[in-house]
Formats: C-alpha cells, sequence, structure tokens
C-alpha cells in the first residue's frame, strides 16, 4: 500500500493581529505608512498548533497504481520466455522454457512474471504443469492432424503420467475442493464489488530530554542568545494509534471508487510553551501520526476510470492531491510500513498547500516513461473560496525508469495559499515563511527523485526539493530547499523484512526579502535570530536528519518496526540541543 498522509480540508485559521514594532532610530522614527500587522510573539508567529491546522493528513489512503487498472495487471498473456523477468538468454534452461512456451504453451511461470527456476518444486506443482502439458497436446491433436508430437514423446508423457498417477488424481481432488470453497466465498462474502483493506498502526514512542534556545536569557526578548531555556514538555513515552480502512469498490474493468475513513488519537506537537513548538515541531512529526481525537474522518472519496489502456483519471472531493496521484517516486512511502519519521517519507514540496478535493490524470506515455499531473483545492466545499479559488495546488509529474533497477521522478507544482498566513502546509521544517497577517503566497516548487537498486539487496535512493514564494498582496519573496539520501535494504535478514538509514536536510529558508509599503516586514529567520520580522535574510545555521529503521515482518499481517531519529541543529539553530527519538511500530494489516 502506498505509501503511498491523509490529505482532508485543511481548516481556515488566523493569526492574531499585533501592533508593528516600534521604530528605534531617528529615521525610523519619522512617519511610516500603515503596514499590516507581522506576528511579533511565539504564539503569535506559530499559531500552528494542533487546534489551529488539521494534522490528520499524515497517512494516505493506500491508493490503486495505474498498474492495478491497467487491462494487463498484474501480468497479461504471457506470449514468449522473454517476458520472464528472472529467465535470461545465457540460462541453460532458457531454449528449452522457450520451446515450450512457444510450442505447447504450458509451464509459463508465475502470474507476476517470474519463472523461479531455482526454487524448489513439489510433486504437486510439476503434476500441475504435466497436467497442462498434456492438455495441450490433447487440444493441439485434436485441432489438427499436423505432426506435433512424435511417437516418442507419448510414450515419454505416458510413463510421466503412470509415475504422477496418484499425484494427479489428488489434484483433481484439492481442485474440487477449491472450487467448493470458492462456492462459500462467493455465497457468503461482503460485497460482489468491493473489497475492504486496512491497516491499524500502534505507536510507542520517546522524545529524549532536551532544550531550544528561543530567549535572550538576558533581556527576556525574543532572539537566540546562544543559550537554551525552553525546555522540552514531552518526554515521556507515550502509547497512541493511526486506523484506517478502505473500500475499493470495482464497476468495471479499470472502474474503481475508492472511499477512507481514518481515525487516530497520536500527535506529538507541543503547544505549550509555544516557544518550543515554534522551533521543533515541524523538525520532530512521525509519519504515522495522525489525531482524530478518535474522531472517525472520511480521508478519500475519489472514483478512477481507465480511459484506455495507457490512461487513467481521478476525480473527487477529497484524497486528490499530489501524494496520491503522482506515482510514488519513494519505494517506502507509507505511515504503517515506510520510515519512521515524515521528513523521511517523501520529499516535503509534494505536500505543499494541504489539498484534498481535485482532479487529475495519469498517462503511460511509453513503457519507460509514465506522466501524471493533478489539480486540486484546499477549500473546495466552502461556497466562499471554491474549487477554483485562491487556495489550490497544480502538478506535473514525469516518472522515468531508464532500466530494471532505475527510476527518476521529476517534478513540478505551482500553488496559491490564499490567506493562510504565510504557511506551506507540508508541516515539515520551515513550512512558514512569512509571518504577514493576511499574506497570499504563490508558490513554485522543483524536485527530482531517484532509485537505483544497486543489488536485489541493497537500494541508494535520494531527493532535492526547492520552492520559491512569493506575496501576492506584498512584496518580497522567499526560498527554501531541502534533500534527502537514503540506503534501503530490502528482505534484510529474511524475506518481506526492511532496514533503512536515512540521511538528509529539512526543508531550510535560504533567501527571504519580504515587505510591505516598502517596509521590511514578515521575515521569519530574522525573528528567530534577533526577535524581529525586519530584516532580510535566511537561516544562519542548517539542521540535519538521521534516522535508522528495522520492519520486522512476524507474518503476512503483522509488522514491528523499531527506530531512532536524530536531529542535529534541529530549528536551524546550532544552540539548540540535539533531539533523539525512540520508536517502536506495529502494524496489522488486513
Amino acid at each position: 500500500m502506498r505509501n503511498p498522509p491523509l490529505f482532508s480540508l485543511v481548516s481556515v485559521f488566523s493569526l492574531s493581529s499585533t501592533a508593528f514594532i516600534a521604530s528605534t532610530t531617528a529615521a525610523q522614527a519619522q512617519a511610516l505608512p500603515e503596514l499590516p500587522a507581522a506576528s511579533t510573539t511565539a504564539a503569535e508567529l506559530g499559531s500552528s498548533t494542533v487546534s489551529d491546522r488539521n494534522l490528520s493528513q499524515f497517512t494516505p489512503t493506500p491508493q490503486p497504481t495505474f498498474s492495478d487498472l491497467s487491462p494487463t495487471a498484474p501480468m497479461g498473456q504471457l506470449t514468449g520466455v522473454n517476458q520472464l523477468s528472472d529467465v535470461q538468454p545465457s540460462d541453460w534452461a532458457y531454449a528449452a522454457l522457450s520451446d515450450l512456451i512457444s510450442r505447447y504453451d504450458c509451464l509459463k511461470g508465475y502470474p507476476n512474471g517470474t519463472f523461479r527456476g531455482n526454487t524448489a518444486l513439489s510433486r504437486y506443482e510439476f503434476a500441475a504443469g504435466l497436467n497442462a502439458c498434456l492438455q495441450t497436446m490433447e487440444r493441439l491433436l485434436a485441432e489438427t492432424s499436423a505432426n506435433f508430437a512424435t511417437q516418442e514423446d507419448f510414450e515419454i508423457l505416458r510413463r510421466l503420467s503412470e509415475e504422477f498417477e496418484t499425484e494427479l488424481a489428488n489434484l483433481g481432488s484439492r481442485v474440487d475442493n477449491l472450487d467448493s470453497r470458492v462456492k462459500f466465498l462467493e455465497d457468503n462474502q461482503f460485497s460482489t464489488t468491493t473489497k475492504l483493506y486496512g491497516q491499524v498502526v500502534f505507536g510507542l514512542q520517546n522524545r529524549f530530554s532536551n532544550s531550544v534556545d528561543f530567549s535572550n536569557n538576558t533581556t527576556g526578548a525574543i532572539g537566540s542568545d546562544g543559550q537554551t531555556d525552553t525546555a522540552d514538555p514531552n518526554d515521556e513515552v507515550s502509547f497512541g494509534y493511526n486506523a484506517q480502512l478502505t473500500f475499493l469498490t470495482q464497476f468495471g474493468p479499470g472502474s474503481y471508487l475508492l472511499t477512507g475513513m481514518q481515525a487516530g488519537n497520536l500527535n506529538t506537537s507541543v503547544a505549550d510553551p509555544a516557544n518550543y513548538g515554534l522551533v521543533n515541531n515541524n523538525f520532530t512529526r512521525l509519519g504515522y501520526e495522525s489525531d482524530t481525537t478518535n474522531s472517525l474522518i472520511f480521508s478519500d472519496a475519489s472514483y478512477r476510470q481507465r480511459v484506455s489502456d495507457r490512461l487513467a483519471v481521478i476525480i473527487g472531493p477529497a484524497g486528490v492531491n499530489p501524494v496520491n496521484v503522482f506515482r510514488g517516486p519513494s519505494r517506502v512511502e507509507s505511515a504503517g510500513f515506510g520510515p519512521i519519521s515524515r521528513f523521511a517519507q517523501r520529499n516535503p514540496i509534494i505536500q505543499l498547500g494541504g489539498t484534498s478535493a481535485g482532479a487529475g490524470f495519469d498517462w503511460q506515455a511509453t513503457p519507460i516513461l509514465s506522466v501524471q499531473g493533478v489539480y486540486s483545492a484546499a477549500f473546495a466545499n466552502v461556497a466562499t473560496e471554491g474549487f477554483i479559488g485562491k487556495a489550490y495546488t497544480m502538478g506535473l509529474q514525469a516518472l522515468v525508469t531508464p532500466t530494471r533497477n532505475t527510476d527518476i521522478a521529476l517534478y513540478f507544482l505551482n500553488g496559491q495559499s490564499g490567506a493562510n498566513q504565510g504557511f506551506l502546509n507540508t508541516f515539515v521544517g520551515d513550512e512558514q515563511v512569512s509571518s504577514l497577517n493576511g499574506v497570499d503566497l504563490e508558490t513554485n516548487a522543483i524536485g527530482l527523485t531517484a532509485n537505483w537498486a544497486i543489488t536485489e539487496g541493497v537500494t541508494l535512493g535520494g531527493w532535492v526539493g526547492w520552492t520559491t514564494s512569493h506575496q501576492l498582496n506584498f512584496d518580497g519573496s522567499v526560498q527554501t530547499n531541502n534533500w534527502m539520501l537514503s540506503l534501503q535494504f530490502p528482505d534484510l535478514f529474511a524475506e518481506g523484512n526492511f532496514g533503512g538509514i536515512f540521511f538528509g536536510m529539512p526543508p531550510r529558508i535560504t533567501e527571504s526579502n519580504l515587505s510591505a509599503n516598502g517596509q521590511v516586514l514578515g521575515n521569519i529567520p530574522s525573528f528567530f535570530k534577533t526577535g524581529s520580522t525586519a530584516f532580510n535574510g535566511g537561516r544562519d545555521d542548517t539542521a540535519y536528519h538521521l534516522e535508522a529503521f528495522y520492519r520486522w515482518r512476524l507474518n503476512n499481517n503483522i509488522t514491528i518496526t523499531p527506530g531512532l531519529v536524530a536531529v542535529f541543529n534541529p530549528g536551524h539553530n546550532a544552540n539548540n540541543d540535539t533531539v533523539l527519538i525512540g520508536a517502536l511500530r506495529a502494524t496489522f494489516s488486513f
């Protein structure tokens, strides 16, 4: 399940208006044009606590991919041995397999396109393959008198039939039993058109004691002075859950309705003191946390239709956004099965805008190139805002798989925040880029994600992301960037297990020159440095994120994932203590 946060509608929020910072120089003492209020306290600037914005957009509903909508999924008719992914022309049995498939149309491999030539074969499996070849030869002889088989061939098959007579009889009995079980399931199934999928995540997590540098200990004013002064109150072990249910209804070939629901009670953000939460909340969130206060919410309501063998479209009032429409460039994007942290799930710029209702498409342009596009709105259900309103995100992605071992995704997004008080709504790193009240941001974002399977057991991955936001109703712009590198270890120690190491830089403001009515105002980095928003410039320091986890599959339905996260220079301030997070995640899927 992909992984694949649930983008539900973002609630409208506001920051308290305050008086403009008093001037201290003679030049500034002169009468200035009336300026919009800028946040000048931690509570006003952040105003991004749990009560203000919807933090349930952490775990996206599992999405069917284009291959699910394709008429050839998971695998169409096999016409030649070259379609078996694990059989090469250099293999000693290549010619024999080619002859069996092309001449007798039997022993064609498994439905997922593999032959598993090095796997031990049971007598039952051999009997099934032999029976398929016998039936094919009988059909060929009945259809034509051509000399498809020699007398010697039949003598060999006769001896094989006698040798496996018992197994063939047992095979027929097993097929009869399966028929009766299938009939029972059909008579007692939940629905003939709808399948239920779901997962429940239990999280046991703890942040070790740490403090941040937020105030000047001498003057008491806001601004870094090189000394930590605000302790993390969330240093106790917490235990919470996140439950997801997905109903997949199929109306016909390539026609699906996806309905998703979610409930959870886990939130690691700090609301009080606001000083600490403002610095660290966006650097410490976990990928599986979602707090709906135990209420069940609809996270997805979307319809998908395959228009042709190469084109599928999607439309819906919930769950339609770049995260769910783009084919996941991150191979481990999942709240229940992927990395522990929110940052390591995917490139944060794909979450731009926190949108939900929209329309999109997925086009398989060539065998190695696919293109996805999406338009999504944040307040489509609000009549004063509308579907084609001021709060939207548009995105386009090209996903290239030049070889079987590599894939590269390049994506571009454009979004407008509406009066969202200067937030990008990604909830990761520097996602508040302006402190001006009522600011309307237009943001362009570019990103690239790449994966290279060096071997079957080692994958090198990574991404880069860049945003530039300018104020539509005021002046100036802000730039951010982020990056991530990862080493992933599929089937580590046992099949179905997974290990990962991630290292990167959360989104960081590199340039900021915001102003209003010709006066410098609203810049976030200067607020943390001097307690003022009236100075241009980016962050002086850089935060780094290091994460390691191991997913252990107990069985097909239960996995246990211990993980450790370290954030160095959190808040992009070298004076802040390193934050260590230990987590133990249990995922139950069905």
